[in-house]
């Protein structure tokens, strides 16, 4: 008889039942973990509310992860089993335009596991040889559970090209919009000010040693800029909170020939003064996930003690209580960064 394990199945909005079905078994090509640990994120709540435009039920969510390596396939090589690991969530398809120049992560049909693809809400996951992270020893489940955030960082940051020595707004205080920051500090940014409408964000902000806030509720994007740079201004965007007003007030504010990367996701179609684009001859550039090469700079850093991550997790949940963490984030909208599932 097969092995059996736990999975957590959204068999509707709203839904999540816990089913024993067969333990996978690694085939050529292929690694099995042990999931230790996951985070739910902003796109895993639209699921639940069933809001999520290129998700069908029932779908296995999970996608921010960490698990110890359990076995590998026969022809799996250099995988140390019991070594702490993750892997990134992106199905390819190898053959588009996108995929063939290298760039993958936007690939014409795309299914990232969580949501278009069955993710790790399950005690053992597999995965394939080319999206495996191996993690630096010295990381621990949940600091490994948090590489693909701060991959997302990673990616978004190359995106605005040289940062070092620039100043930089982050629009958005939540764990995305803090991830960036940090990135922006390790890349040897100038000043970095975030700014949010919500107090809790911001002081878990500064606990991340992000020392320069301002909340936009209580003033101006103008005069926070001259506030905290002075007339240097600032050089770099990033609005992460899909805010229509920041990014209006972020391309009316940035210095002229500035860059601006858009990697919040939007309610509805924000409206754009593109004269001003035109005129300041501002770089506006979107963000997408990430690349491989984004993880593993990602663990490099979070191993070298370069990001203070303890306080971006609110809460933990077991497995059984997956609901419970759903609700959890629904009932404490202005009071949560990261909640995670613990196996």
């Amino acid at each position: 008889m097969k092995a059996s394990m736990r999975q957590a199945v959204m068999v509707r909005p709203g839904r999540i039942e816990i089913r024993e079905v067969a333990r996978p078994e690694p085939k050529e090509g292929e690694i099995l973990l042990n999931i230790k640990r996951i985070g739910v994120c902003g796109s895993d709540i639209h699921v639940w509310h069933g809001k999520h435009p290129f998700t069908k039920y029932p779908v296995v969510q999970g996608h921010e992860f960490s698990g110890m390596v359990e076995s590998v396939g026969s022809d799996v090589k250099d995988v140390n089993v019991g070594s702490l690991a993750t892997a990134r969530p992106q199905r390819v398809c190898g053959g588009c335009g996108p995929c063939r120049r290298g760039d993958y992560h936007i690939c014409e049909n795309l299914k990232v596991e969580g949501f278009q693809a069955p993710g790790c809400a399950q005690d053992y996951f597999l995965t394939t040889t080319d999206r495996f992270i191996p993690l630096p020893s010295n990381l621990t489940v949940e600091q490994g559970a948090m590489v693909e955030p701060f991959a997302v960082g990673a990616h978004s940051t190359t995106r605005a090209g040289e940062i070092k020595g620039k100043n930089v707004v982050v629009f958005g205080a939540g764990m995305i919009g803090n991830v960036v920051a940090q990135f922006c500090k390790a890349r040897g940014a100038g000043r970095v000010m975030i700014t949010d409408i919500n107090e809790y964000r911001l002081k878990v902000a500064q606990q991340c040693g992000l020392e320069y806030i301002s909340n936009a509720e209580q003033e101006k994007l103008a005069d926070a800029a001259k506030r905290i740079f002075g007339a240097d201004g600032f050089q770099i965007a990033f609005e992460a909170a899909g805010a229509a007003s920041a990014l209006a007030a972020g391309i009316r504010e940035i210095e002229k020939g500035g860059t601006f990367v858009v990697l919040g996701v939007f309610s509805s179609p924000p409206t754009v003064d593109m004269a001003v684009v035109g005129e300041h001859e501002i770089n506006l550039a979107g963000s997408l996930m990430y690349q491989h090469r984004d993880y593993l700079e990602a663990a490099r850093l979070l191993a070298d003690g370069a990001f203070v991550t303890a306080p971006l997790v609110t809460r933990h949940f077991k497995l059984e209580y997956y609901e419970d963490a759903y609700r959890f984030i629904d009932e404490n909208p202005r009071d949560v960064m990261k909640v995670m599932i613990d196996f």
